[in-house]
């Protein structure tokens, strides 16, 4: 894996690894995975992935903001923003990790 962050590149290669597939069909199967939740996103459906997390997208209103530096107030428009709930087994998980980084 290249550093501290997982690439495509680097699940393409564990699906090669683990599932036994070419190389290409394991980058079309990463691509086709990654498009599909994408393509659900877009359409504002909710992606669950059982152990891990789910990603949705919410609607933020529109509001006012201010300039820190100037003090000035800007109008925010209304978006749609992603957003990621990770399940109670990844977060302890996770909470195991920074457990064994203070030993």
């Amino acid at each position: 894996m290249s550093g501290n962050t997982l690439t495509r590149m680097d699940l393409t290669e564990a699906v090669f690894r683990e599932v036994g597939l070419s190389r290409n069909e394991s980058a079309d199967l990463v691509e086709s995975v990654l498009q599909h939740m994408s393509d659900a996103l877009v359409r504002g459906e909710t992606v669950k992935i059982s152990s891990f997390g789910t990603f949705s997208v919410r609607e933020k209103a529109a509001r006012v903001g201010r300039n820190p530096k100037t003090g000035e107030e800007v109008p925010i428009l209304p978006r749609r923003v992603l957003t990621f709930r990770p399940s109670h087994l990844m977060k302890d998980r996770v909470a195991a990790g920074n457990a064994e980084r203070m030993d």
